[in-house]
């Protein structure tokens, strides 16, 4: 007679057999480095501020850089100073804080996604959240709307489709809305914004509309990088991201299915909709802030699940600090590269598709 298994068998995490039913060692070998992987990426991540702090059109040796920081924070002035520290802390600090704080929330609403859909394919974007966020800024700009209007509408317009992927799941699944016919309603609604996007763009002026348009589409921190965002953003975080931070061991739950997850006391209905809830803002607020960024909360939960395993306990803070770190150092060669600024988003893309195509052929095992 088998011997009954404790709770703590139950997590995923802990599974011993592979899909072949053949002794799987992969998450034992990964348990003692998780010890490393945090703490590394952490130390990675002051190392890639202190480069932010330093490179730039506006180039400022290391010595000058740690006076001025000094200075800031013991209150003296050094008028030799003042331009060097006009550049850092007025312009660098809060764009460096907002990149850490947009990479940390796509990377861990992608997750969050991954995790609720079962599918490593999802991306934040999934349910159409970019796609309407694009027309309300594109409605805001057409209309001449102040800098704030345009991230208000943006993020309006983002909480709405998601509402409104929802709410038609839920009519065409007669009340009990599938993953499945949620992700199809994403499609469709995230092309129909798309196209409402693409005519904004061909009704906008050409000579004033038009390129604010689509430099906004494009996603960068160049306008948005200041400290009442970052405030903003910081308090979404708390508000959206620590939810996510504190449920995720029911992500693991998640992937025995619907059927088992509830049968382990998960309500996993309320579960679906905080995660989505959660997750959505995160998004929007990032778009909203600073345009459409791409393939960061796809490519990144894919990176931490490779480093860490795909137990949330550590997938998740892992994602986050390695989506903090790429778009950070994103940002650096956005800013360093030309004289003048590449949009973030195209970047991303650039950077973040050839990354994806190598992360498919590293786990194409698993695919199969």
């Amino acid at each position: 007679m088998q011997q009954g298994k404790g709770p703590e068998e139950t997590e995923p995490i802990k599974q011993t057999t592979n899909k072949y039913g053949k002794p799987d060692h992969s998450l034992k070998n990964k348990e003692p480095r998780e010890r490393y992987i945090l703490p590394g990426l952490a130390v990675l991540l002051i190392l890639t501020v202190l480069i932010s702090l330093a490179v730039g059109r506006y180039g400022i040796p290391l010595h000058q850089m740690w006076d001025i920081l000094h200075s800031w924070i013991t209150g003296k002035e050094n008028p030799n100073n003042y331009e060097a520290e006009v550049v850092i802390l007025i312009i660098r600090i809060p764009r460096i804080l907002l990149a850490i704080l947009v990479g940390a929330a796509l990377s861990a609403s992608g997750a969050a996604y991954q995790g609720l859909f079962k599918n490593p394919m999802v991306s934040p974007d999934l349910l159409g959240v970019s796609a309407g966020a694009g027309v309300g800024a594109s409605i805001a700009i057409l209309l001449s709307s102040s800098y704030l209007g345009i991230q208000l509408m943006a993020f309006a317009f983002g909480l709405g489709a998601v509402f409104l992927v929802i709410s038609l799941s839920t009519a065409i699944g007669r009340g009990n809305s599938s993953l499945l016919i949620m992700v199809l309603a994403g499609t469709v609604i995230s092309a129909l914004f798309a196209s409402f996007t693409s005519l904004a763009k061909y009704l906008a002026d050409a000579d004033s509309k038009l390129p604010e348009l689509t430099f906004w589409l494009m996603g960068s921190f160049a306008k948005s990088g200041s400290y009442k965002n970052v405030i903003v953003l910081l308090i979404i975080m708390l508000a959206a991201g620590l939810p996510l931070f504190l449920i995720r061991w029911k992500i693991n739950v998640l992937s025995f299915g619907e059927e088992e997850a509830q049968a382990m006391g998960v309500n996993t209905k309320r579960l679906r909709i905080i995660i989505i809830l959660c997750s959505t803002i995160l998004t929007a607020s990032s778009v909203a802030l600073c345009g459409m960024i791409s393939w960061v909360g796809l490519i990144m939960p894919h990176i931490a699940r490779l480093l860490v395993g795909p137990n949330y306990r550590s997938l998740l803070p892992t994602a986050m600090l390695g989506g903090s770190v790429f778009m950070l150092a994103v940002d650096n060669i956005a800013r360093s590269l030309i004289a003048g600024e590449i949009p973030i988003g195209v970047l991303t893309s650039m950077i973040g598709a050839p990354i994806f195509i190598y992360l498919l052929f590293k786990g194409r095992a698993s695919w199969v």
